[in-house]
């Protein structure tokens, strides 16, 4: 069977690490799976991926397109090891696919698309791009900013959002999925001018 691409959201198993900031990629994740299950024309089935992920295959549009998206469960600094797996195994090249993380350099509230370069010294992008063996592949950033009260990042990233900040998260979460769903529907560089005008 064969795919359009790989919709990756990376996160840390577990109910301890659900609500913290690097789990925004896990929620999104999570966005994506339950618009698709609710489209006419779409199913979004469930499969195993021995243990190590949540993984669904989605087809769009009756057939149109055809997706994988993937939640490693191996904790951030490994979550390359099931993407490198399961893109040799599905035939899906780098370049077709897509990461999306949480952001420290970017302002809770703000999305951006990005291909290839730097890795902002993300331990889960880290792992990604060792295990495809490129940096060659899409990111949407999803904006948490930094500590105002100078925590350590390790810290900081596996702490909850604050109350204030809730209010924000969904927002965000709604402009991922449409972004998201844009990228799938139009490729990378129309998403990404859609997403940058606003």
């Amino acid at each position: 069977m064969s795919y359009d691409g790989l919709i990756v959201g990376l996160g840390n198993p577990g109910t301890k690490y659900a609500r913290t900031r690097h789990n925004f990629g896990f929620m999104l994740a999570d966005r994506l799976v339950a618009h698709w299950s609710g489209q006419p024309g779409t199913s979004c089935v469930s499969r195993n991926v021995r243990g190590n992920a949540e993984s669904w295959e989605v087809s769009e549009d009756y057939g149109a397109r055809r997706w994988l998206v993937l939640k490693p469960l191996t904790f951030m600094n490994l979550s390359g090891q099931v993407v490198g797996e399961v893109c040799r195994k599905s035939g899906i090249a780098p370049d077709r696919v897509l990461v999306a993380h949480d952001e420290l350099d970017l302002p809770l509230g703000t999305l951006r698309f990005k291909f290839s370069g730097g890795l902002a010294g993300h331990n889960g992008l880290k792992s990604v791009a060792a295990h495809l063996g490129t940096r060659d592949f899409a990111r949407l950033r999803m904006g948490i900013g930094r500590s105002e009260s100078g925590e350590a990042m390790a810290e900081y990233v596996l702490r909850t959002f604050l109350p204030a900040e809730w209010d924000q998260v969904g927002p965000v979460l709604d402009l991922g999925l449409e972004a998201v769903l844009h990228y799938c529907r139009e490729g990378l560089a129309a998403a990404t001018a859609r997403l940058h005008a606003r």
